[in-house]
């Protein structure tokens, strides 16, 4: 089936067409996504999960439609300056949490909140990225690009650093349409030795903190960090670049601009942007302090799954204003849908349920088409209500459909709980009894071991004992 993607590079939305097939052009066509990662300097909070629904949906999409994906996702760790003379986030980190500026305090640093992240993921349902890049283990990489583009005449060195030079690049700028760069110069920051307010810092020097180079002791800047990892796992062209709105002006727009200039060639064809998560009118953000991680919903008593139903209820182009009160309405209708499911049963007259193709159909056209996943959950409850589906039928077909939507969450492994001495000693004692074929013994022992809350079961392989 055909996906259709607003493309923000053309500002159309677009038919998918794949760069890369199997071997000699036959067999799955494939298709490579970049999505920009976590800054990990401190839990993120729902608004910023939204990017990552959105890169899990658009996986989901591709996968249901037979493609093979190679999904990327960096991990900043070092480099991220929200302008010029401001100080890398996880600096900042480092000294909030009291930490000593060094490179292993903010691998520390960057380990506890990665797997935090990580966590955030795996509750939500988020399809783990089959590459999770650190940008602290790419230094190499990013110095390689930094010294094409110096070489090529995009680079300059002023006294903090070696910046971009958007005055010979004639098309910065493209990605969105943006209106006047000028305007966002409070964003870059104002360094009077720049040539240009909008230029950026590829490498920034610091003298305490950071990894050795050409040109001196310092970090990459935040962008040139994107590029070197996406190219480096998805090649100097790929296919989808994705990430939050607040990203086109400054950090995708000098991603473009670094890696075409630096390669020569197109650097991703096509951009999906994700809107805001709102509290009232303004953005979740933690300067706002209307900040809200996923782990404070879940200490109200919330499942994660509410807010991915609470996701699903917008297309991921359209600003999304959180309430509890709309979050409880996705819990009250995600419970209800859960419910239902459970009722339904698995098998009628002996036989499987069966998918109904068609409704199948309708739902990958909606993931399909610039992934509607809220006319895809319409579709559920029309399933729902469909008197003329067998109660088996509609339950089978739901679930496939629930491939798109990933709401019904695979459970974890249950881990072996360990057996109190007590109750092994009974378990011991019962063992003995039924080698001497006392069963009277055998029986009271089992009681005994019920009582403590614990189940036995005599197999083949001998006792099998479980918490109840």
């Amino acid at each position: 089936m055909a996906i259709k993607l607003h493309n923000t590079l053309s500002g159309q939305k677009e038919t998918f067409t794949p760069s890369k097939r199997g071997l000699f052009g036959l067999g799955r066509p494939q298709v490579g996504m970049y999505h920009c990662g976590p800054t990990v300097y401190n839990y993120i909070h729902i608004g910023n999960l939204r990017a990552f629904f959105l890169a899990d949906i658009l996986r989901r999409t591709f996968e249901a439609n037979g493609y093979k994906v190679k999904q990327v996702m960096n991990v900043t760790d070092v480099g991220l300056l929200e302008s010029d003379n401001a100080e890398d986030k996880m600096t900042v980190a480092l000294k909030r949490e009291g930490k000593p500026l060094t490179l292993e305090a903010m691998r520390e640093l960057a380990d506890f909140y990665t797997e935090a992240f990580k966590k955030d993921l795996t509750d939500l349902n988020i399809l783990m990225p089959h590459k999770l890049p650190k940008a602290s283990e790419h230094i190499t990489e990013d110095i390689l690009v930094v010294q094409k583009l110096e070489k090529k005449g995009f680079a300059y060195r002023i006294a903090d650093g070696i910046y971009f030079d958007t005055s010979k690049a004639d098309d910065y700028g493209k990605l969105g349409q943006v209106p006047d760069l000028d305007n966002e110069k409070s964003r870059i920051g104002l360094n009077q030795e720049k040539k240009n307010p909008r230029d950026f810092a590829l490498w920034k020097f610091n003298e305490s903190l950071g990894w050795p180079s050409p040109w001196g002791k310092g970090f990459p800047g935040w962008h040139i960090e994107c590029s070197a990892m996406s190219m480096k796992y998805l090649g100097e062209t790929f296919d989808i670049h994705t990430g939050g709105i607040d990203l086109i002006p400054i950090h995708h727009n000098n991603e473009i601009a670094q890696s075409e200039h630096a390669t020569g060639k197109v650097f991703a064809r096509y951009w999906l942007h994700n809107a805001f998560v709102n509290v009232g009118e303004a953005k979740m953000a933690k300067s706002a302090g209307n900040y809200i991680a996923l782990r404070d919903l879940v200490a109200k008593g919330y499942s994660p799954m509410d807010y991915r139903y609470f996701l699903l209820g917008a297309r991921y182009s359209s600003p999304l204003n959180f309430s509890f009160e709309a979050l409880d309405a996705a819990k009250n209708a995600r419970e209800r849908l859960v419910a239902v499911m459970c009722e339904l049963p698995w098998k009628e007259n002996g036989k499987s349920g069966k998918v109904n193709t068609e409704y199948w159909n309708k739902a990958l056209a909606f993931a399909s088409d610039d992934l509607d996943t809220p006319k895809i959950l319409a579709l559920v409850h029309e399933i729902l209500r469909d008197s003329a589906l067998a109660p088996a039928d509609k339950k089978a077909t739901i679930l496939k459909i629930d491939s798109l939507l990933g709401l019904a969450k695979p459970e974890e492994p249950k881990k072996a709980e360990p057996i109190p001495a007590e109750v092994q000693k009974l378990l011991d004692g019962r063992a003995a009894a039924r080698t001497t074929k006392d069963w009277k013994k055998s029986d009271e022992l089992r009681d005994q071991i019920a009582a403590l809350g614990w189940s036995v079961k005599d197999t083949a392989e001998g006792q099998k004992i479980e918490k109840r």
